[in-house]
C-alpha cells in the first residue's frame, strides 16, 4: 500500500518508522531538509522537500493519486485539512488530519469534513487523555486497555514477591478454566511468549487477558489489594491534555491542577468544573508547592508538562513523597526506557497512540482497536472473524498460528471469554490477537 505523510516532526517520525517496518511504500514530505534526511538515514522511503505553500507539484511528484492513505500531521491543524481535502481531491483513497483543537472533535464538525474529503480527523490530546483516564480507574496496573465495550480487559503491569502465581509454570496457574490468560513477559531486554513450562519472576513486566468482572480477583492474585483507590488527583502542567483529563474524571474523583502561566489557569477556570477541580498558579515541580497542597493525601500523581525529563523527575518525586500511581507524559521515544526503569506507574506517548490509531486504517480487514505495546514492542488488534474464514475453519490449537502470535481472548454475542488451545472460534467472534515481531496484517487472512 501506498502511504503519503506530510510533517516530519516527532509523530511524522514515528509514523515513517512504524510504516516503513511493516513494508509499507511511503513518501514523506516537508519543508525542512535535515528533518527529512534523519528520517530517510533510519527508514526505508521517499523524501520530498516542499514548501506547504506550493503542495500541488510536490503531491504530484509523492504520487497522491496512487495514495491509499494520506497523513497531514504537521503543528498546523488548518494546513493538515486543507492538504487532507486538497489530497482527496487528487484522487488519495482515505485522508487522515491531525488537529490540536477540541471543536474539530464535535460530530457535525466531523461529518462535515467527511463530505470536504477528510476520513478521519485525530486529536492526539483526546487520546492521551482516554489512557490517562483509564490509568487513574484502574490504578494498580500501568496499562489497561478495554476491548469490545469492557467485555475484555488487557492488563499490564510489574509484578513482584506479592504476586500468589510467581515461580510457578504456567501449566499449573493458567490452566483452561483459569479467569485470566498471560499474553507476553518483558523480562530484562526479552520479550516471552509464554509457553506451559514458563514461569513469572520478581520484577517481570506481563500483559494479562481477563474479563472486567474479574479484576478485582486478580488485583488480589497480583498482590495489589492494598493499592489505594484513587479519589485526589495531583496534575502538573495545565495544556490541553489535562483539560480533557479533569472534564472526563470518573464520579468521586477530586484535582488539583499546577500550572505557572496565569492566563492559562485563568483558561482552564473558564472551562472547568471547579467544584470537583482546583487550579494552582504554581510550579508543580517544587517539592514546597506539593507538601503545601497536601500531596500526601493524594493517590495519583499525573505530569503533562512538555518536558520528558521533568516529567519523569516529578514523578520520581512524587513516589519519594508516598503518592502510589504516578503517570508520564513522554513524547521523545528515547525517554520510554528511562521512565520504565524509573518505575513511572504509566507512561503515555502520544506518538505511540496516534500511529496505533492511524495503522488500523491500512488493514483491509475488520479490525479495530489497534494498539502498540512500547514495553514488548509489540502490537494487540480486536479482529472480526468472517464467515468461511480460516480462523474459524479448525480449534485454535490446530491453526498453525506463527509462535509470536497470541490469541488473548474473543467476544461472543456480547460476553467476553478466554481462548485456548481447544477453543473453536466462530463466525462473528471479535478475537484479540497479540503480535509480536510480526505484522500484524499478516494475521488478516486468517480473518477474511
Amino acid at each position: 500500500m501506498k502511504v503519503i505523510i506530510v510533517g516530519a516532526d516527532a509523530i511524522g517520525a514515528h509514523l515513517a518508522e512504524l510504516f516503513s517496518k511493516i513494508k509499507q511504500s511511503i513518501v514523506i514530505i516537508d519543508e525542512d531538509e535535515s528533518k527529512l534526511e534523519r528520517i530517510s538515514s533510519q527508514c526505508d522511503l521517499l523524501t520530498i522537500k516542499s514548501s506547504s505553500n506550493t503542495p500541488i507539484q510536490s503531491f504530484r511528484d509523492a504520487g497522491v493519486k496512487n495514495a491509499d492513505l494520506f497523513i497531514s500531521v504537521t503543528k498546523d491543524e488548518n494546513l493538515n485539512l486543507s492538504l487532507c481535502v486538497l489530497a482527496k481531491s487528487m484522487g488519495a483513497k482515505q485522508t487522515v488530519a491531525r488537529v490540536e483543537n477540541d471543536e474539530f472533535t464535535d460530530a457535525f464538525i466531523i461529518e462535515a469534513f467527511k463530505r470536504a474529503g477528510v476520513t478521519s480527523i485525530i486529536y492526539p490530546d483526546d487520546l492521551a487523555a482516554r489512557d490517562i483516564i483509564a490509568g487513574l480507574d484502574v490504578s494498580w496496573v500501568s496499562q489497561c486497555w478495554d476491548v469490545h465495550g469492557g467485555a475484555l480487559t488487557m492488563l499490564g503491569l510489574k509484578v513482584d514477591d506479592g504476586c500468589e502465581i510467581l515461580n510457578r509454570p504456567f501449566k499449573e496457574v493458567c490452566g483452561p478454566d483459569a479467569p485470566y490468560h498471560v499474553l507476553a513477559i518483558k523480562r530484562g531486554g526479552t520479550t516471552i511468549i509464554p509457553t506451559g513450562n514458563d514461569m513469572l519472576l520478581d520484577k517481570d513486566y506481563v500483559y494479562f487477558m481477563t474479563t472486567r468482572d474479574f479484576i478485582p480477583a486478580m488485583k488480589s492474585i497480583v498482590g495489589k489489594e492494598d493499592h489505594p483507590e484513587v479519589k485526589h488527583v495531583i496534575i502538573v502542567g495545565g495544556g490541553k491534555t489535562a483539560a480533557r483529563v479533569v472534564n472526563r474524571l470518573p464520579h468521586g474523583m477530586k484535582a488539583k491542577i499546577f500550572e505557572t502561566s496565569t492566563a492559562r489557569c485563568e483558561e482552564l477556570n473558564a472551562i472547568i468544573d471547579t467544584s470537583r477541580v482546583m487550579v494552582i498558579n504554581a510550579d508543580g515541580r517544587s517539592v514546597a508547592n506539593l507538601l503545601e497542597e497536601n500531596i500526601k493525601k493524594a493517590q495519583a500523581f499525573v505530569a503533562l508538562t512538555g518536558n520528558a525529563e521533568a516529567n519523569i523527575l516529578a514523578c520520581m518525586t512524587a513516589q519519594e513523597l508516598g503518592v502510589s500511581k504516578t503517570i508520564a507524559m513522554i513524547e521523545n521515544m528515547d525517554y520510554m526506557n528511562i521512565a520504565g526503569n524509573a518505575d513511572i506507574g504509566t507512561v503515555i506517548n502520544k506518538q505511540a497512540l496516534t500511529a496505533s490509531y492511524i495503522y488500523q486504517l491500512l488493514l483491509n480487514g475488520d479490525v479495530r482497536n489497534i494498539r502498540n505495546l512500547l514495553v514488548v514492542n509489540a502490537d494487540v488488534a480486536e479482529f472480526h472473524a468472517h464467515e468461511g474464514s480460516r480462523i474459524t475453519s479448525k480449534r485454535v490449537r490446530e491453526l498453525a498460528l506463527p509462535s509470536t502470535v497470541e490469541l488473548g481472548g474473543l467476544v461472543r454475542n456480547g460476553k467476553g471469554m478466554l481462548v485456548s488451545g481447544n477453543t473453536q472460534i466462530m463466525p462473528g467472534d471479535n478475537v484479540v490477537v497479540f503480535c509480536q515481531d510480526t505484522n500484524i496484517s499478516q494475521i488478516e487472512k486468517y480473518f477474511i
